[in-house]
């Protein structure tokens, strides 16, 4: 019995690592590697893992966007479809309005990974075009570089 006690924590615990993915990871590495620097008594900051609260909602609603998309396609198809009667329509039109608003792909916004600026991010490299020019005009980006002609 005890041994099962121990198998289902663990499985447990790796299901909640699982589903959370490496944000749990990260944060429970950042916090040992605090701990051990508060263990040293050494007086050094440790930046977190997102810049801003921004960064942070922006974060949560990718995943409640990513939890819900496969419940918002089934119901939209619902609702965009001609052929159902008009009640059906407005039953699902009642049910996507009763889902979170933060679970709506719409709402999330593509931020520097740096700053955290909202605008003038280049996707490819998710960095604001400030950081973007500051890191290639000091060759901290393999590959890129300023237009000579």
């Amino acid at each position: 019995p005890l041994l099962l006690q121990y198998f289902n924590m663990a499985a447990s615990m790796l299901g909640r690592i699982v589903s959370s993915g490496f944000g749990i990871l990260h944060s429970s590495f950042g916090r040992t590697t605090q701990a051990l620097r508060s263990a040293t008594a050494n007086v050094e900051q440790v930046r977190g893992y997102y810049v801003n609260w921004r960064m942070v909602r922006d974060v949560k609603r990718r995943q409640m966007a990513f939890e819900y998309a496969n419940e918002r396609l089934r119901i939209n198809a619902i609702r965009k479809n001609n052929i159902l009667p008009k009640e059906l329509q407005e039953v699902a039109d009642k049910e996507i309005a009763a889902l979170p608003r933060d679970s709506c792909p719409v709402r999330i916004r593509n931020r520097c990974v740096m700053t955290s600026r909202p605008r003038g991010v280049k996707r490819r490299w998710r960095l604001s075009r400030i950081v973007f020019r500051h890191l290639a005009d000091h060759n901290h980006m393999s590959g890129v570089q300023r237009a000579m002609w």
